[in-house]
């Protein structure tokens, strides 16, 4: 049974940090692209940034510079830091692992930017 738990989200000022995690099981990770996507309230569903098999990122224009996606193979871990963070980066995140038809999602945590 494939799973992926997210964690370290929560509330900041703006301008501050933090870095989310999302734990995959019952899947070969290294053989996912993984990816963090988000939805804020009445908005679509967005990509924020992936990273495929090799290691390469790809990020939305509107974090770029601000949000470094990293993974752990070993781990089966995906990371987001998450820098300068602002109003608009309020939102629900979500893990995503993607390969071929097979397309995985967690169950989101809430990132929050208010002062």
């Amino acid at each position: 049974q494939v799973h992926f738990v997210e964690s370290g989200g929560g509330s900041v000022q703006p301008g501050g940090s933090l870095r989310l995690s999302c734990e995959a099981s019952g899947i070969i990770f290294s053989f996912y692209t993984m990816g963090w996507y988000r939805q804020a309230p009445g908005n679509e569903l967005e990509l924020v940034a992936t990273i495929n098999t090799s290691g390469s990122p790809n990020y939305a224009n509107s974090v770029k510079g601000r949000y470094t996606i990293s993974r752990d193979n070993p781990k089966k871990t995906v990371y987001l830091q998450m820098n300068s963070l602002k109003p608009d980066d309020t939102a629900v995140y979500y893990c995503n692992g993607r390969l071929g038809d097979s397309n995985y999602w967690g169950q989101g945590t809430q990132v929050t930017v208010s002062s």
